[in-house]
This record gives structure tokens, C-alpha cells and sequence, in this order.
């Protein structure tokens, strides 16, 4: 609507420009004249004002309604003065009131319709963020029937249990884990991970993300507006909704503003009556006045850097529960990490691995075919250890579990162990002078020891422990960068703690926390005078992202964790904290870039419009405070967008 209207007012306002005898006297120019030519300005400039008016006519009117009279109303106020007053002095000319204000009115109407129509498309596109996550999903999915064929069916239709066929290519329909087959899928769009995410089956795909080269069976868990896609989108409608403290604030300063402007135009009428005895004067000064006072650079300041901050967020897998909390990042100065979940990866992997009198390989390769069939925590720690070094498991026979002691198979005829300090206990074993600084140093870290022995000598050891996310080592070096201090808070005990911890870097570092004292962590670097933001996973992290400055949810973490934090990390990854503490800061700077423009312009031409400096020969043509005003919302808006081109991987602090 604000863009049709802008259309429509503009070749009738450049019309009305050109046919302003102060403008042809500016330029040096004349207009053609004709019989009637004089109507031109009146009758365009009328069309512009009931026009192109109305829009703001009508949101004033609200404003009234409610009491809160803000920018909306300073414009009405201003256009409605410059209406009146021009066609009195078109229609009812006396000798002092020789100029009226048709092309300043058409102008400010124009500018303030293209104003508006850049933020309410800067909102739009937004909006539009959302609009694009919903086209990610597929109408129809091809779901499996129990003869092996498929049949083509609305998305609509598919529930929880469903198995559906992903061909090459495809889009994935919902939430889902792979039952079978291989591929790569892009999830850029919803995590902002760049590089396709192997899936392999029991790998979690997530809908709308694409189907690489390969074909995936998918068996549906999540559908509907259960979905991440459809949580992604109520996270960041959720965001356009919330208001943060800086918009609270323009909204404010926007309001006290209009009460001023409408305060300092009174007062300028008043004034050049007394001292020049001129109503044209002292209403043409009042005009200048209102039209300069405008604070539609005031209102644009804050929503338009807001939004492209939101969607920005968004689109690098940062969603934004609470603006308040996007903003609140700049201040922080202390990040405390839940250890398990977020800066490990929560699941149990090989982090020492040492042989002796053995190949390594083929110790890797025996112990790998030993646990092949179990579901072990730790068996399945050593066969991915095994795959990530390109290690095929050996061929065994006759497995067999040794209550509490671990497990025994033949492999090549010979007969191998795996198991823990128990297990040498029961055979006699010692382990061997070139293994035993491996195994000191592993039980000094808090990690489980396993080993793999013959009947005779103990082989290879391997020191299980959480693995550390390659991303942490990163994240904390960054924040560190930034002058940040890092702190972890965990429940293991303090060996396990005090190893991650000085393998990370961190500067400080919780251990043996119960869930219910994490809270009580957060509140101590508060009351040390800290601005603390908390990074969790789980149910026990809930109190203490509430408690934080900023709380942060991975997006892997459970729904209570997520529901209690301001920002959700889609990716579970400790690198984007960087990005949220970079884009609050380009966030906030911008704000206040734009606050300082917009409040700097008033402050200096308002008084300027009232005459202050009238006795000095200066004084402020009302056309040339609506070029000013005009030039302010339109740089306020640019600068509004270059917020578009930050690269939160490459902005500096």
C-alpha cells in the first residue's frame, strides 16, 4: 500500500516541484504557463495530501485514540497546517501571505511514503524469512508401504512411525532418523553449516534440509508443527514480536519528541506574533518547525536494524527467542559452558590409544572385531575410533561376556580380552613399563581405562573419556579474543573437570556442580560483578539460562532448556557464541548510530526552525527543513541496511 501510494505521489509531486516559483528561482528555470496552470500545485497537491495523507491521517487518528500520540501525529499535524494554510493563501490571498507550502507538503508526504515503505519491506523481508523456511518443506513425500512399493502422499498426511523414500535430490519431508541407505544432506538453510552433513543410518535428518547423491530410507518422528522446521519459524516470529530495551526506548523518545515538536511549534507562533506582528511569518515558521520536527528518522532508528538483525541471525542457525537478549549479548563479559552437550559432544570416545609389542593397526583391528556386535558405550567408542582411522574390524569367533570383566573372542585362532582394571586382577597381568604413563595419566584425567590382552601380556590400551568438540577449542580461543573470560560447570568429578578444563584453556572451571547449584554458580559471577552468559543443553541447565544475563540453548538440547534460554544455537555448535556476542555489538552499534543521527538532527534544527538565530539574518526556509528531514529517515534507513553485509564469521569486535 505505502509503495502504490509512493508511485502514485511522485510524478505528481516532481509536477508540483517544477511548477513552484520558488524552485524555478532557485534553479533558474520556468515552467510553460497555460490558462489554468496556476491550479497546478492546488489540485496535485491536494491529490498528494488526501492520497498519499491518508495513511499517516489514519494512524494518527489511533494514536489519539489510545493517548499516545507519536510520530504519526506530528506528521498529520504538520501536513494538515501546510495544507490549510496553502490553500487559504491560494484561494483567500492577502498582501503578506504571498507563498504557500503545496510543494513542501507534496515532498514531505512523498518522502514519508518511501520511508515507510523501506521499513515496512526491511520488516517484509523478515517476515519473508519465514515465509522462504516454510517453502523448505516439500507438498508430497513418497512413503514406503509394507509391500516395498511407494505411494505418493500430501506431507499433511504423513505420522510419526511413517517411513518415507528420499530420492536424490529431494527435500526431506520431516523430522526423521535413517533406517537405511547413505548420503550427504545440505542443512544450510536451517543450521547455516555450509559443508553437506553425512547421514548414515541412526543419523537424525531435519525437514526441509536437501537430499545429496544418494537415496535415504527416513522412518518419521516428528511431524507437523513438531518439527525443527516448525519451531525454527515460531522462534523467529516470536523474535519479530519481542521489542528490546533500545526499540522501548525510540519508541519513547519518539513520543516525548512529538510532545515537543507540537510544544516548540506553539511557541514559534507565539513568538514571531509578538516580535514581527506577521501571521504569514509566524504560521510559515510554525510549519517549518513541525516539518523539520518530524520524527520519522526517530521511529525508523531502532525497528529497521532490529529486523535485519533478526532475520540475520536466523540465517546463521541463531534464533532469537527475546530481542532483549540479542542485545543484552554486547554487554557480556563471562561465558560459563555446561561441560556435557556443549562443549563435548556427550558421548563416550576414544581420546588415548597406545600398543605395545603389537602393530597398532592390528591391535585396533582385534579389538574393533571384538566389539562389533555391542552396544556398549565404550564398544561403540572403539569401533568409531577404528573407523576414523580407516581400520576394518577383525573376522572373530566364539565371543563371549565375562560378567563384570569385559568380553573374550578368537581371531585368527588366538584368543584375545577386552575389559578393565578387573580384568588384569583376574588374569594376572600387569600392564607393561611403555603403557603406564598412558594409563597414569588417563586415571589423573578422570577417564576409563580399557585394555586388550592375550592370555599372556596386555596389548593396547584405550583412555574413554567425553570427546571434546574440535569447534570448543576454537570458540574459547575467539572468545578470548574478544576479552572475554570462559568459565565450565559441570557434575563430573574434579579430575574429569580440571582435564577438560585445561585442555580448553578456560579461565575457570566448576566440578561435582548438582544440577540445582548451577544457578547459584551464575548468581556468584553476577554478584562479582560479571555480565554472564550461560551455555546448556539439558533439563539441569534450565535454572541457571534463566538466572544468566544472556541465556543460550544448543538446538539439541531438550525443549524445557530451549523454552528457558533468549537464544537457541540450531547447530549445537560453542562457535556460533562468537557470532552472537559479534552481531550484538554490530547490532547495537548501528542503533546507536542511527539514534544519534535522528535525535542530533532535531536537536539542532528545531531550534533553528523557531528563529533562534533570526536576529542574525538566519533563518530555515520550511523547504529546506523537509529536504533535511527527508535526507535524515533516508540515511537512517541506508545505514539501517548495511547491517545486511556483516559476516559474522569475519567481524571484528
Amino acid at each position: 500500500m505505502m509503495r502504490n501510494r509512493f508511485w502514485v505521489s511522485l510524478p505528481l509531486t516532481i509536477i508540483v516541484v517544477l511548477y513552484s516559483p520558488m524552485v524555478q528561482q532557485w534553479l533558474g528555470f520556468t515552467m510553460p504557463t497555460f490558462p489554468g496552470s496556476a491550479f497546478i500545485a492546488p489540485l496535485l497537491g491536494s491529490i498528494v495530501f488526501f492520497y498519499g495523507g491518508l495513511p499517516f491521517l489514519s494512524m494518527a487518528r489511533q494514536e489519539l485514540a489510545t493517548r499516545q500520540p507519536g510520530m504519526m501525529t506530528l506528521i498529520s499535524v504538520a501536513i494538515i497546517t501546510a495544507y490549510i494554510y496553502s490553500i487559504g493563501v491560494f484561494f483567500f490571498p492577502a498582501e503578506e501571505m504571498v507563498m504557500d507550502f503545496f510543494w513542501e507538503l507534496a515532498t514531505l508526504i512523498t518522502i514519508m511514503l518511501l520511508g515507510h515503505w523501506i521499513e515496512l519491506r526491511s520488516v517484509g523481508q523478515a517476515r519473508g524469512a519465514l515465509r522462504e523456511l516454510a517453502k523448505l518443506l516439500p507438498d508430497t513425500a513418497e512413503r514406503l508401504i509394507p509391500s516395498g512399493e511407494t505411494e505418493t502422499v500430501s506431507v499433511n498426511q504423513l505420522r510419526v512411525a511413517d517411513r518415507v523414500l528420499i530420492r536424490p535430490g529431494a527435500s526431506i519431508p520431516a523430522d526423521g532418523i535413517v533406517v537405511d541407505g547413505k548420503s550427504s544432506v545440505n542443512e544450510s538453510m536451517i543450521t547455516g553449516e555450509s559443508r553437506p552433513v553425512d547421514k548414515l543410518p541412526g543419523a537424525v535428518v531435519i525437514g526441509g534440509s536437501i537430499n545429496g547423491s544418494g537415496s535415504l530410507r527416513v522412518e518419521i518422528q516428528r511431524v507437523g508443527q513438531e518439527t525443527a522446521l516448525a519451531g525454527i519459524m515460531r522462534l523467529v516470529e516470536d523474535a519479530q514480536k519481542s521489542q528490546s530495551r533500545a526499540q522501548t526506548l525510540a519508541q519513547r523518545a519518539a513520543f516525548y519528541l512529538t510532545l515537543i515538536a507540537i510544544a516548540a511549534g506553539f511557541l514559534t507562533l507565539i513568538g514571531w506574533l509578538i516580535f514581527t506582528g506577521s501571521l504569514p511569518n509566524a504560521i510559515r515558521n510554525m510549519v517549518t518547525v513541525l516539518v523539520i520536527a518530524c520524527p520519522h528518522a526517530l521511529g525508523l532508528a531502532v525497528p529497521l536494524v532490529v529486523s535485519i538483525s533478526t532475520t540475520l541471525s536466523a540465517r546463521n542457525g541463531l534464533l532469537v527467542r527475546q530481542r532483549l537478549a540479542l542485545e543484552s549479548a554486547k554487554d557480556v563479559n563471562y561465558v560459563v559452558f555446561d561441560k556435557t552437550g556443549t562443549l563435548t559432544k556427550g558421548e563416550q570416545g576414544v581420546v588415548t590409544f597406545a600398543a605395545e609389542g603389537i602393530n597398532p593397526d592390528d591391535a585396533l583391528s582385534i579389538a574393533a572385531g571384538i566389539e562389533a556386535d555391542s552396544e556398549h558405550i565404550i564398544a561403540k567408542a572403539i569401533r568409531e575410533f577404528a573407523q576414523s582411522r580407516q581400520v576394518a574390524p577383525a573376522p572373530t569367533q566364539a565371543f563371549e561376556s565375562l560378567a563384570g570383566r569385559g568380553v573374550r573372542a578368537v581371531v585368527r585362532g588366538d584368543t584375545y580380552f577386552i575389559g578393565g582394571p578387573r580384568l588384569l586382577e583376574q588374569q594376572g597381568l600387569s600392564v607393561p613399563a611403555a603403557l603406564s604413563q598412558a594409563r597414569d595419566t588417563a586415571e589423573q584425567s578422570g577417564q576409563s581405562v580399557i585394555y586388550l590382552t592375550s592370555s599372556k601380556k596386555v596389548l593396547a590400551l584405550f583412555a574413554i573419556a567425553d570427546v571434546i568438540r574440535e569447534e570448543s577449542y576454537q570458540a574459547i580461543r575467539q572468545l578470548h579474543d574478544l576479552g572475554l573470560k570462559v568459565a565450565m560447570i559441570t557434575g563430573d568429578s574434579e579430575a574429569v573437570a580440571r582435564a577438560v578444563a585445561r585442555e580448553l584453556g578456560v579461565d575457570s572451571y566448576y566440578a561435582q556442580v548438582l544440577p540445582e547449584h548451577k544457578a547459584s554458580k551464575v548468581k556468584e559471577l553476577q554478584q562479582a560483578g560479571y555480565q554472564v552468559a550461560m551455555v546448556g543443553d539439558g533439563v539441569n541447565d534450565a535454572p541457571a539460562l534463566v538466572t544468566a544475563n544472556v541465556g543460550i540453548a544448543v538446538g539439541a538440547g531438550t525443549d524445557v532448556a530451549i523454552e528457558s534460554a533468549g537464544i537457541i544455537l540450531v547447530r549445537s555448535n560453542p562457535l556460533d557464541i562468537v557470532k552472537i556476542i559479534r552481531l550484538s555489538r554490530a547490532t547495537y552499534r548501528k542503533m546507536i548510530q542511527n539514534l544519534i543521527w535522528a535525535t542530533g538532527y532535531n536537536v539542532v534544527a528545531i531550534p533553528l526552525a523557531m528563529g533562534i538565530l533570526a536576529p542574525f539574518g538566519i533563518t530555515l526556509d520550511p523547504a529546506i527543513g523537509a529536504v533535511f528531514m527527508s535526507l535524515s529517515t533516508v540515511i537512517v534507513s541506508l545505514n539501517a541496511q548495511l547491517l545486511r553485509n556483516l559476516d559474522l564469521k569475519q567481524a571484528g569486535a
